[in-house]
């Protein structure tokens, strides 16, 4: 079992850590949601989770970039954060 642990990186233990947090916070809101049984609650708590998507997106992204940074030249890093920029753009407008 610690075998493949070790020999798991660093930036992909980080980025998979995040997106389990991020999977218990939509089970969880999820959760609350049917406890609640009241659509207005439930419209307030997806929007809560419409905040966590982006910061979770972000923070894996950003771990991962630097996971690569040194097996990727300087343009190729701009044109990932680039893009990056245009999907947070493309989803707040």
């Amino acid at each position: 079992m610690k075998n493949w642990l070790a020999a798991v990186e660093t930036a992909v233990l980080g980025m998979v850590i995040l997106r389990m947090i991020s999977g218990l916070i939509e089970i969880t809101a999820a959760t609350l949601m049917l406890r609640f049984n009241a659509v207005d609650k439930a419209v307030m708590i997806n929007a809560s989770l419409a905040i966590v998507g982006p910061i979770i997106l972000i923070l894996t992204m950003s771990i991962g970039l630097v996971g690569m940074a040194d097996k990727l030249s300087f343009s190729k890093l701009f044109l990932i954060g680039l893009g990056v920029l245009l999907i947070l753009i493309g989803v707040r407008r």
